[in-house]
């Protein structure tokens, strides 16, 4: 499985060490930035990461920032994105399995073992078969 991550300033630190742990459990990582811990504009790595997942060239985003709300904005801009901003495993199975999300945002203060937990939770739960939760998602997507 492919997955993009990014992050602003506030989550480069916790960005770094994703990193090695997704790699250690043999995923494909695709680090869109940001590379430093000065400021900067957070938008632009969201929607990078929002634009692969649209063109299908990763599987599923992670992005953190100071709170997961600013990345979630944005990335959800980008048509056919759904970006959960997810605080702990619960929520993460459901984005995947009821809104069938396809990136995660995290808030860069989550401490590193729930957010280790979350996105495994995340990138290992799957979208519903069931039709109701088709449907919805269907509905939003074509709005």
């Amino acid at each position: 499985m492919k997955i993009g991550i990014a992050s602003d300033h506030h989550g480069y630190e916790k960005k770094k060490k994703l990193i090695e742990y997704l790699e250690k459990k043999q995923y494909t990582i695709v680090d869109y930035g940001c590379n430093k811990e000065e400021i900067v504009d957070y938008p632009k790595y969201a929607f990078k990461v929002g634009n692969d997942l649209k063109n299908k060239e990763i599987d599923l985003g992670v992005l953190l920032c100071g709170t997961g709300i600013g990345m979630s904005i944005a990335c959800n801009k980008v048509k056919h994105v759904f970006c959960a901003k997810v605080s702990n495993k619960k929520e993460a199975q459901l984005a995947r399995n009821h809104n069938f999300a396809n990136a995660m945002a995290l808030s860069s203060s989550m401490p590193f073992l729930q957010m280790k937990q979350v996105v495994d939770t995340f990138l290992t739960s799957l979208p519903s078969t069931e039709e109701r939760h088709i449907k919805r998602v269907q509905m939003i997507d074509e709005y």
